[in-house]
């Protein structure tokens, strides 16, 4: 880990000294390629107004209500070239792993028609493929976290225009070793009827199937607090799980300085010696840009640039609305009078999740993020021998610098 934290020292003193701030600090050219360097460094604060769970007293870290961490330490070495190629390299000095690790060719010069290998982004989720550093809120929405299939080493092929695309990809294994295992393939295909500056529209659909790994499957949430160490809601270990498939559908909306956006998403656990599982959710959010900016949209995934005034900055407020439902099943009457109820299928529980926030960003390079989360989660309790609510608050900051 030491020699982790010189790493990241060495890399943000470069990024720091370099004569004007930009997105991303140009290295060389190098067998025809040009190499830039790339780097994000997010730090986290929690403070948890807790209801029924200690949201972070599992581990004992400082035993207060509140955590600090440093969140992401993410390096990448990006190149273009030679010809009509791109490749990138990116990892992760705080959770130790590597992030997008490939290589592009684009057929016929076109970046909209590519093949790619190596480990990237799966097609599935319109906020899971958005940029991490431009994240509306601090905490990705529950869904995202508990269905989209994130970096997976794969082959990929894409193919579309400015307001179309259609992207397929059969992946594996995560490339950093003992992380998520279970491969599959994944679809999804967007189209932007409305696609132009500050005005767009968009659809998309997704699916990606893959097997679980050693027959095992868990799904479970943190109450979008990213330092929680406690989830509340949670389907334990389903041991007979073969694969699982999701079916993502998604909606963005711009006019302007203002952005809506929705996912859903469906999931569906082939068992063997159980009736198959589903669960589902949804969130809605919107975005509104107080200064004036807007977005731009890309390869179906949307972009956030600079602002007006860098010295002024940029200022954002959002709210945002999750649910998920990891119930399927119920309770039937006890065997005798006085015992628990049996449960009938898999009771993980559900949670709705309202979060507002506000988010600055100074410059080319720095932002600051603030957000409350209200929770209300209901998860039945062998225990209590019925359904229990908690209900916490969350107060949540990042400090971001990037280049």
């Amino acid at each position: 880990m030491k020699l982790h934290r010189q790493l990241l020292t060495a890399a943000v003193a470069a990024a720091l000294f370099v004569p004007v701030a930009h997105a991303e600090v140009a290295i060389d050219v190098i067998g025809g390629s040009e190499i830039t360097f790339e780097g994000l460094v997010q730090a986290d604060g929690n403070w948890f107004d807790n209801d029924r769970a200690d949201l972070n007293g599992s581990t004992g870290k400082n035993g207060k209500d509140s955590e600090f961490e440093l969140r992401r330490a993410e390096l990448v070495l990006k190149g273009k070239g030679p010809g009509n190629i791109e490749w990138v390299v990116g990892y992760d000095a705080k959770a130790d792993k590597f992030l997008d690790t490939n290589a592009k060719y684009k057929l016929g010069g076109n970046s909209n028609h590519y093949l790619q290998v190596g480990q990237y982004k799966q097609p599935n989720s319109l906020e899971e493929l958005s940029s991490t550093k431009n994240n509306d809120f601090i905490s990705k929405a529950t869904v995202t976290n508990t269905y989209a299939v994130a970096r997976r080493l794969g082959v990929g092929y894409g193919l579309g225009d400015s307001n179309w695309s259609v992207t397929a990809s059969a992946f594996g294994r995560e490339l950093t070793r003992d992380l998520a295992h279970g491969s599959g393939y994944g679809l999804r295909g967007t189209f932007a009827p409305i696609n132009d500056k500050g005005n767009i529209l968009h659809f998309g659909l997704s699916y990606a199937d893959y097997d679980t790994d050693a027959d095992t499957l868990r799904l479970r949430a943190r109450p979008n607090a990213d330092l929680a160490t406690v989830r509340l809601v949670d389907t334990g270990d389903m041991k007979d799980s073969d694969r699982i498939s999701t079916l993502g559908a998604e909606a963005m909306y711009v006019q302007g300085p203002f952005k809506a956006q929705a996912e859903y998403f469906n999931a569906k656990v082939k068992r063997y010696d159980h009736d198959n599982y589903t669960s589902d959710g949804y969130y809605l959010s919107g975005v509104w840009n107080v200064t004036g900016e807007t977005w731009s949209y890309k390869g179906g995934t949307p972009g956030l640039g600079l602002p007006n005034d860098p010295g002024r900055g940029m200022w954002q407020l959002g709210a945002r609305f999750d649910h998920i439902d990891l119930n399927d099943g119920g309770l039937r009457a006890p065997a005798m009078v006085g015992g628990a109820p049996l449960v009938d299928g898999v009771l993980g529980g559900k949670m709705d999740v309202w979060t507002v926030g506000a988010n600055w960003y100074w410059r080319s390079n720095f932002k600051a993020s603030l957000n409350y989360v209200m929770v209300d989660s209901k998860k039945y309790s062998s225990s209590a021998r019925g359904f229990v609510s908690d209900k916490p608050n969350i107060l949540e900051a990042r400090l971001q610098f990037f280049w």
